[in-house]
This record gives C-alpha cells, sequence and structure tokens, in this order.
C-alpha cells in the first residue's frame, strides 16, 4: 500500500528530501489514516515547524526591503504582533455618558473634532489688506508634471471618500495625466475647487492619556487622490516661491528640506551649551500650543500668503479649497453623516504643513531669546544670570500670548515647561499670560529626554 507522494507505508523518508510545505499540508488528510512511529511523527512535526519558520522569515524578509514602498503593510505586520490591539473603545459624550455602538463613538469623535474648529474672525485680514499681489502670468500645469505625480503614487495609500484608488490611478496614468492637467489648470485659474477634494474620511489616532476622552485622539484626513496631486501642483510652486524669497525663517525645522528633528536639536542645544559650559546659568522654556493646526484661522492664514507676495490664483483657491469643508468618520465599518468645518488645517493633506509653517513664520517677531521651532513645537532659551536675561525671557513670553491671541490660537499652559541649567541658578519663575509655568527636572523634546544637567541618557 503506497502512502502520501507514492512512499509506502511507514516510510516517511521523502520528508527528509525536501518536500514543500504546500505539498505537505495538501496530504495531511491523507497522512491521519496511515500508521505511524512516535519518531516518524515528529520528523514530519520538525519538518512543518521548519517550513514555517523559513516562510515567516522569508516574510519579514520581504517586508522590510520593502518598507519604503510598502510602510502600511509593514506597520500592519507588526501590529498584528501585539499583544493589546489597539481600537477605539467607549467614548463619553456631551453628557459625560459612556457610548459603546460604533456609529455612537464615531459621532461623539466627530462632533468635537468639528467644535474645535469653529468659527473665528479676526481683524489681522483687513490690517494685512492693502498689500500687494504678486507678480506673474496666469498658472499652468503641464500634462508630464501630472503623469509624473500620477506614476509615483504609492499604491498602499488608503482611499478617500471619492472611493478612487491609488493603484487605478497610477495604471492609467497616461490615459488619464492629460484631462487631469486640463482640470487642475482650469480650476487654478478659476479659483473653482471640486466638492469631492474638499471632503475628508478622519481616522482617529489615539495619542495618549484616557482612551474614553474625545480630545485625546488625533484627526487624520484621507481626502480624495486626485485632490492630492492638484495639492501636490500647487505645494511646488508655493516651496519655489517661499525659497526664491526665503520666507521661512531659519528658525523652523519641520517639514522644511534639509532639516529635521536632528538639526533642530543640535542647533538650540550647541547655542545653550555654549552657555553653560562658560558657567552661565540657562533657561530653556518649552512651549505647547493647544489643537495647533485644528484652530488655524483660513482669514489669517490668506492674509499672511498675500503678505508673503503669493499670486492672486494660487490664494483664491487656497481659500476656495479651505472654505466650506466636510469630514465624516468610519468605526469598523460604521459611519455617522457629514459635519462641515470652517477653520483649521485637516491633518494629513498635501498642503497643510507648508502652510501651517507660513502661518506661524512670524512667531518670533520681536522675541530676543534663542527660539527654535520644529512645526508648532517651539522652545526659547536665554542666560538668566542677571536680572537684565530674566526680564528678556519674560518679555518673549509677553510677545509670544500676544500672538497667540492676535492670531485665534492658544497656549496649552499646563504643558508648557521650563528647566533650569547650569550652576547657581537663581530659581526665577516665568508665567505664560497670566499663568504661571511650572519647572521640570527633565523635559521631553523631540523623542529626546534632556535634564537639568543637559544629559540625555534617559
Amino acid at each position: 500500500m503506497r502512502g502520501p507522494f507514492g512512499a509506502k507505508t511507514g516510510d516517511w523518508s521523502c520528508f527528509e528530501q525536501g518536500v514543500g510545505l504546500n505539498d505537505l499540508l495538501r496530504s495531511l488528510p491523507t497522512l491521519i489514516f496511515y500508521e505511524m512511529t512516535r519518531e516518524e511523527y515528529k520528523n514530519i512535526a520538525q519538518a512543518c515547524s521548519s517550513e514555517i519558520r523559513k516562510t515567516k522569515s522569508h516574510l519579514e524578509l520581504q517586508l522590510a526591503r520593502d518598507i519604503k514602498s510598502n510602510k502600511k503593510g509593514f506597520f500592519r505586520y507588526v501590529s498584528s504582533k501585539n499583544k493589546v490591539k489597539e481600537s477605539v473603545g467607549p467614548l463619553l459624550n456631551e453628557g459625560g455618558n459612556l457610548v459603546t455602538e460604533d456609529v455612537e463613538k464615531a459621532n461623539v469623535l466627530n462632533a468635537f473634532f468639528v467644535s474645535v474648529f469653529t468659527n473665528k474672525v479676526s481683524s489681522q485680514t483687513t490690517a494685512l489688506g492693502s498689500t500687494a499681489w504678486g507678480g506673474g502670468g496666469q498658472p499652468s500645469v503641464e500634462k508630464e508634471v501630472v503623469q509624473d505625480y500620477l506614476e509615483k503614487l504609492d499604491e498602499h495609500k488608503s482611499m478617500g471618500p471619492d472611493a478612487l484608488h491609488a493603484r487605478v490611478l497610477k495604471e492609467l496614468a497616461d490615459v488619464i495625466a492629460e484631462p487631469l492637467a486640463i482640470i487642475f489648470e482650469n480650476s487654478w485659474r478659476s479659483e473653482e475647487v471640486p466638492d469631492d477634494w474638499k471632503k475628508a474620511n478622519v481616522v482617529p489616532i489615539f495619542k495618549k492619556g484616557k482612551k474614553e476622552d474625545p480630545g485625546n485622539y488625533r484627526p487624520v484626513s484621507l481626502t480624495s487622490g486626485p485632490g492630492k496631486i492638484m495639492e501636490q501642483v500647487l505645494k511646488e510652486s508655493i516651496l519655489k516661491h517661499l525659497e526664491e524669497r526665503k520666507v521661512i525663517r531659519d528658525s523652523q525645522h519641520g517639514f522644511t528640506k534639509g532639516k529635521s528633528c536632528l538639526t533642530n536639536l543640535i542647533a538650540f542645544y550647541d547655542e545653550i551649551t555654549v552657555s553653560v559650559d562658560e558657567g552661565k546659568a540657562v533657561a530653556v522654556l518649552f512651549l505647547d500650543f493647544s489643537k495647533a493646526f485644528d484652530t488655524v484661522s483660513h482669514s489669517i492664514l490668506a492674509s499672511k500668503l498675500k503678505k508673503y507676495g503669493l499670486d492672486e490664483w494660487t490664494i483664491r483657491w487656497i481659500e476656495s479649497w479651505l472654505d466650506c469643508r466636510a469630514q465624516r468618520i468610519g468605526i469598523n465599518g460604521s459611519i455617522c453623516s457629514w459635519q462641515l468645518v470652517s477653520i483649521g488645517m485637516p491633518q494629513g493633506l498635501v498642503l497643510g504643513p507648508v502652510l501651517f509653517n507660513i502661518f506661524i513664520n512670524d512667531l518670533e517677531d520681536g522675541v530676543d531669546c534663542t527660539l527654535s521651532k520644529f512645526a508648532d513645537d517651539t522652545k526659547l532659551g536665554g542666560e538668566v544670570d542677571m536680572l537684565e536675561g530674566r526680564d528678556t525671557i519674560q518679555r518673549a513670553l509677553d510677545k509670544l500670548e500676544d500672538w497667540a491671541k492676535r492670531n485665534l490660537m492658544r497656549f496649552n499652559k499646563d504643558k508648557c515647561r521650563f528647566l533650569h541649567l547650569g550652576r547657581k541658578h537663581p530659581m526665577h519663575r516665568y508665567r505664560l499670560g497670566t499663568a504661571w509655568l511650572g519647572s521640570s527636572p527633565a523635559e521631553k523634546d523631540l523623542g529626546v529626554k534632556a535634564d537639568e544637567k543637559l544629559a540625555m541618557s534617559q
């Protein structure tokens, strides 16, 4: 009588000759009808385990090699190995009651996010209204540029509300590049933005704190694929303008070409360390904006774009693109209704970071201390041996508080802290507005924890 793979009953030597895992698995229903010794069973089990380990190693190696083109697949695999699965659990609604149904949780989160996007008006818009428009001819969009963006699309990215998958757009790049270029150019010149480009499926990402608090989730927007390519076209035009005119200050290290968290840390602490090495007392203050991206005033942003000389078509397109945006949230397939938002810079947009850098660019006007930014993460420092140095830092804080009020933003003063560095420190206290800031023995700064001795071993 013959067993699997043509072997006689009790003859399992074939498994020692490199039989594949798939063949082995397909043969299992047959194997159970044959007698085998304990030793033979152990050989089969070892062969199975060996093939599984090899396949798993090959999969992990491939995921590691493809991480640049398939980040989503890599982190999905890593997340699958977590014992505790991250998900949106029960949430507290406005009445303080816990809601557990998915659609209710989606509504609670969407209502909270929209409440942050409250309508704000500023007098600064009219104050800058006399600024002249930037020159230049009408904008144009080349087919080759659009095709290049289409061919570079990451096919692992999630779809927006229009359900146009990146892989479809990428595969059809040579066919749709020209009509899309015509649509983009007409949109840019007429300042008319399709409604689909203003809609977003929002994914709530838990930050830290209590999971039942909607305020501890970050809203990340998934938007239209063609809309993102249009944003890319405008982004390149805006960045070229900013670089030519050297608009963005050297203090900004976030979302800036050639700069990073590392350059921010090196530039700031290099200057601070010099003072400490000279035996000076130094104060370093870490400042935190409350919902910085979510509370950007569209009217103030438009006035700053105009102030920095961007052209009329780009500014009006951005105003139209930000006006009357709509968002919804889905949790485990349950989707809430659309909600309109009137201010804020939704996170996840292509244009969002560069526009925010423009918005916060004048933060340090009139500030005499060392100031460094990574997007909205701001820190300043200075020597405080003498009373004059302490007064300089306090005046800087007053300037920053005034900037926040004029730009309709606010600091999260409970999270603003300062470090005392150096010997014989006067241990002076500082205030932001009317709130006294707390001191800290160590503070997390862009992923590095700095303490009072400027050691970062923690």
